[in-house]
C-alpha cells in the first residue's frame, strides 16, 4: 500500500536533521501542522490540494527546484519567495511525524505557490483562489496554529522550562574560582526565549559561543595570561536529547579571564560570530526569519546585560 501511494513521487533530498512535528491535523483533505520549533507548514498533499494540483505536480517541482528555477514558471515562484526573503535551496523542511517523513512546507513557500496558482499560471486554479482569499484575511500562522489547536503560550512556557532546567541541574557544577561559559551567556539566552526563539535540545547557543570562545582561548595562548582552564561535569535534563550520555565535560574558565570574556562576547562574539550562528540555524529549519531578525535586533541594539550571574543568583 506504501508503495502504491508514493508512486511517481521522486525521492526529497537528503537533510542531515528530521524535524518532529509537534500537532499535525487534517482539515477537508488539507493536511497542516505545526514543527517543534513553532513553525506553522503544510504537507506536500496538503498544499498541493489547495493550489488545485496533483501532489506529483508539486513533488517534482520542489524535488528539481534548482533547474526548475531557470524555467519560467519557476522564475515566477522565485520572484514570489524573493518578495517575503526567501532564499533557501529547498522548498520544503524534511519532517518525521509518527515515525513517517514528510515534506513540510511553510508559510513563504505556501503563499508563494498558492498566489501563483491563482493569478500567475497559465490555467489558474479556484482552489488556489479561494485559499489564498481565505489567508489574506488573517495570517498563515494564525490560521494554521487556530485549525490545529496548537498554544503558542505554553510553547513559550516550555522554552523557560529547557533554560530553567539546565540552570537548576548544573547551578553548583562550576568550581570554585571559575566560570562556566552557560551560566555567563544566561542573558543572551534569555534574550533569544523574549524573541521567540525555541530553545530546546536542537538550540543550545552556549555550544556555539563555548566553542568560539576555546578557539579563541588557544588561539591566543591566554592560558600562559590567567592559568589553566579545567573541565567540570555539564548535565543535560533527562528529556533532552544529549542527557544519553550525561555528563558531559565542559571547560570552565579562571575568573580572572572574565572581564575579557565579557568584552570579547559583547564585542566579537555577538557583533561578528552570532548573526552566522542565527543564519545557519534559520537555514536549517530550526528558527523562523522573522525570528532571528527579532533576536538579531535585541542583541544588538544594546539591551543585553552582559553579567548573567546576577540574573541567575536574582531568580
Amino acid at each position: 500500500m506504501l508503495e502504491k501511494k508514493s508512486a511517481g513521487l521522486v525521492p526529497a533530498q537528503k537533510q542531515i536533521e528530521l524535524f518532529h512535528v509537534e500537532k499535525q491535523i487534517e482539515i477537508d483533505g488539507i493536511e497542516m501542522g505545526v514543527l517543534e520549533n513553532g513553525i506553522p507548514y503544510l504537507t506536500e498533499s496538503g498544499l498541493a490540494r489547495m493550489c488545485g494540483v496533483d501532489r506529483k505536480v508539486l513533488n517534482r517541482l520542489a524535488a528539481n527546484w534548482s533547474d526548475e528555477q531557470s524555467k519560467p514558471r519557476g522564475k515566477v515562484i522565485t520572484q514570489l519567495l524573493e518578495q517575503s526573503n526567501y532564499s533557501e535551496e529547498s522548498l520544503f523542511l524534511r519532517s518525521e511525524h509518527n515515525g513517517s517523513p514528510i515534506n513540510a512546507y511553510t508559510e513563504p513557500v505556501c503563499l508563494a505557490m498558492l498566489e501563483y496558482y491563482a493569478f500567475m499560471a497559465e490555467e489558474t486554479r479556484e482552489q488556489a483562489v479561494n485559499a489564498f482569499r481565505a489567508l489574506a484575511r488573517t495570517t498563515f500562522r494564525t490560521f494554521i496554529y487556530g485549525a490545529v489547536g496548537y498554544n503558542p503560550e505554553q510553547q513559550m512556557l516550555d522554552r523557560w522550562k529547557h533554560f530553567h532546567d539546565r540552570v537548576d541541574i548544573n547551578l553548583d557544577s562550576v568550581p570554585d574560582g571559575y566560570y562556566s561559559i552557560f551560566k555567563e551567556i544566561a542573558g543572551m539566552i534569555v534574550t533569544l526565549i523574549r524573541a521567540e526563539v525555541a530553545i530546546s535540545d536542537k538550540v543550545i547557543p552556549d555550544l556555539s559561543v563555548g566553542k568560539t570562545w576555546s578557539s579563541y582561548w588557544k588561539d591566543n595562548d591566554l592560558t600562559d595570561r590567567f592559568g589553566e582552564r579545567v573541565k567540570y561535569e555539564h548535565n543535560y535534563p533527562e528529556y533532552y536529547a544529549q542527557a544519553l550520555s550525561n555528563p558531559q565535560e565542559a571547560w570552565a574558565y579562571p575568573d580572572s579571564s572574565l572581564p575579557m570574556f565579557r568584552s570579547w562576547f559583547k564585542s566579537e562574539y555577538i557583533a561578528n560570530k552570532f548573526p552566522s550562528y542565527m543564519l545557519r540555524q534559520t537555514s536549517q529549519g530550526k528558527i523562523g526569519s522573522n525570528v532571528a531578525r527579532q533576536a538579531l535586533e535585541a542583541l544588538t541594539s544594546n539591551r543585553l546585560g552582559m553579567n548573567s550571574k546576577n540574573f541567575l543568583t536574582d531568580k
